[in-house]
C-alpha cells in the first residue's frame, strides 16, 4: 500500500538527517524530492503545487532552520501538511439521526460497488447495526445474483423480489421491507454508469427520489489513479456525493488517489478496501496512513486487526498462560495462525513501528516470505503432544526426528526453537510490564534494547 512513495519520501528525510546543518538550499533541494515523489505518485499536480508551497513556508521559518533537530520539524511540517490534504474527517458513516439510513452506492462499472456493498453491510453488522441489503442492478448479468451470494456469506439479509427487474420498484419494496421488519439501515447497490450517460443519471434520480438517501458513496478503484478521481468529481457535480470508498488500496503501489480526493472530489474518504477478504474493509483514519506513509507504522489498526482475529476466551486464555509462563510450542502454532487472519504478512509488518527498513528491502526484491510461516506450522506438527508442551525434550536426535518428518532442516527447527524462546522471554516481560513500576522500566528497557 503506498509502498512507492512511502520509500521516496522516507529517502528524502534520511537525506536530511545526514546533514550537520539544515540550510534554504537543503530544505529546497528536499521539496523537489518531494514534488517530484508526489506527481510520479499520481497525487493531481495542483493538489501538489498548494501541498510543496504550505511545506515550504514552514521549513524555512527561523524556528526551524535554528533548531536542534531540523530534520525531524520538517517530518513533522510534511505529516501535518499530509493529513492536512485529507481534511477534517473520521472515517466510516457520519452521525445521524435518521431511521432507517439509507446507502445509495455509486461509481463506474468493475469499481467494485457490490462486493463493497456486502463488505459494508457486515462491518455495519460488525458495529451492533441491522442492515439489508439490495440490488438495483438489471442490466449487469448475475450482478444480482453475486450480491445475494455475498451477502449470504457474510450474513446480511438480502432483499431480493423474484422476477422484479424496475430498479426503482426494487429500491422502494427493500426500503418499505427495511421499516416493516426493523432493519435500521438499507444499503441500495446501484449499476455502474458514466456520468454523462442522461439515461442511467436519469434511473438513478429516481432511485434516488425513491429512498432518499443519508448517504451517497463512490466507489473508486484506487488503482486507476486520477482517472477514478475525476470521474467521482464529476459524478459529486452532478448528482452530489457524501463520501468516497477507495477500492484495492493495498494493490495501489503508487498512492496519488487517496491524496488527491479530498481536493479534486471535495468530499472526505469514507473507506478503504485494502484486500479481497470480507473484513477487508476499513473506516478511513487519515492519522494512520500518513504514519504508514512516513515509516511510523500503525499500531492501532494492528491492534484492531489483532483483536478481531482473537474471540475473548482466546485472549483471556492467552493471558493466563503468559502470566504463568505456561505458554507452549502449541500455543506458538496457535498465534501464528491468528497471525495469517490478520492479512497479508508484508502489510501485517508495514504497520509496526521501526520495520521500514524491512519494507524497503521487500521493495528491492527480498520479499517477505509468508511461507515461513507454513514451514513453522509443519515443524511443530511432526512433534509429539509432550514435545510441543515442553521444548526442553527437544534434544538433538528428536530435532533431527523433527526436521525429517517436516521437509525441513536441523538449522530449521534450531531457528523456530531459538524465536519460541525469544517470544517467551518478551510476553513473560510484557506481562511484568503490567504489574508496577518495575515491570513498565523492565519493558522499557527491553523496548530501548538494554
Amino acid at each position: 500500500m503506498l509502498d512507492s512513495l512511502s520509500t521516496r519520501l522516507q529517502d528524502v528525510f534520511k537525506t536530511l538527517r545526514g546533514q550537520s546543518r539544515l540550510t534554504e538550499d537543503a530544505v529546497d533541494a528536499a521539496l523537489r524530492e518531494i514534488r517530484l515523489a508526489l506527481l510520479e505518485a499520481d497525487v493531481n499536480f495542483r493538489v501538489v503545487k498548494a501541498f510543496i508551497d504550505r511545506v515550504r513556508a514552514k521549513a524555512i521559518g527561523d524556528e526551524v532552520l535554528r533548531s536542534l533537530t531540523p530534520d525531524q520539524q520538517v517530518v513533522r511540517i510534511v505529516r501535518d501538511e499530509l493529513l492536512a490534504l485529507f481534511g477534517e474527517v473520521t472515517g466510516g458513516l457520519t452521525e445521524t439521526a435518521r431511521k432507517p439510513r439509507v446507502v445509495l452506492m455509486l461509481g463506474l462499472q468493475g469499481s467494485g460497488k457490490t462486493t463493497t456493498t456486502a463488505k459494508l453491510g457486515r462491518w455495519l453488522a460488525q458495529q451492533g447495526k441491522h442492515p439489508l441489503v439490495v440490488s438495483t442492478d438489471v442490466r449487469r448479468p448475475a450482478a444480482i445474483q453475486q450480491l445475494s451470494v455475498l451477502a449470504k456469506q457474510v450474513g446480511v439479509r438480502v432483499h431480493d423480489p423474484e422476477g422484479e427487474m424496475d430498479p426503482v420498484v426494487r429500491a422502494a419494496g427493500a426500503l418499505a421491507m427495511t421499516t416493516q421488519l426493523g432493519f435500521d439501515t438499507l444499503i441500495v447497490d446501484t449499476a455502474g454508469r458514466l456520468h454523462i450517460d442522461d439515461e442511467l443519471m436519469a434511473e438513478l434520480d429516481a432511485i434516488a427520489n425513491a429512498v432518499d438517501p443519508t448517504d451517497r458513496l463512490y466507489v473508486a478503484d484506487a488503482m486507476t489513479g486520477q482517472d477514478a478521481i475525476r470521474s467521482a468529481g464529476e459524478f459529486n457535480a452532478r448528482t452530489g456525493v457524501t463520501g468516497v470508498v477507495l477500492t484495492k488500496l493495498d494493490g495501489d503501489q503508487r498512492g496519488g488517489a487517496a491524496l488527491s480526493v479530498v481536493g479534486v472530489v471535495g468530499v472526505p474518504i469514507a473507506f478503504v478496501g485494502v484486500g479481497e477478504r470480507p473484513q477487508d474493509l476499513e473506516p478511513f483514519h487519515a492519522d494512520r496512513l500518513v504514519s504508514r506513509m512516513l515509516g511510523m507504522g500503525d499500531v492501532l489498526t494492528l491492534i484492531e486487526r489483532a483483536e478481531a482475529a482473537l474471540d475473548d476466551d482466546t485472549r483471556e486464555k492467552l493471558e493466563k498462560k503468559t502470566r504463568l509462563d505456561d505458554f507452549t510450542l502449541e500455543d506458538f502454532a496457535d498465534q501464528l495462525k491468528t497471525l495469517k487472519k490478520m492479512g497479508p504478512l508484508e502489510q501485517v509488518l508495514g504497520m509496526i513501528p521501526g520495520l521500514g527498513a524491512m519494507k524497503q528491502a521487500a521493495n528491492a526484491g527480498a520479499q517477505v516470505d509468508e511461507k515461513q510461516l507454513t514451514r513453522v506450522q509443519a515443524i511443530i506438527s511432526s512433534m509429539t503432544l509432550e514435545e510441543r508442551a515442553d521444548h526442553q525434550l527437544l534434544n538433538g536426535s528428536r530435532r533431527k526426528r523433527i526436521a525429517r518428518g517436516s521437509g525441513t532442516t536441523v538449522e530449521d527447527v534450531n531457528r523456530l526453537l531459538k524465536q519460541f524462546v525469544e517470544m517467551r522471554k518478551m510476553l513473560k516481560t510484557m506481562s511484568a510490564a503490567g504489574g508496577g513500576r518495575k515491570g513498565q522500566q523492565r519493558m522499557m528497557q527491553m523496548m530501548r534494547g538494554k
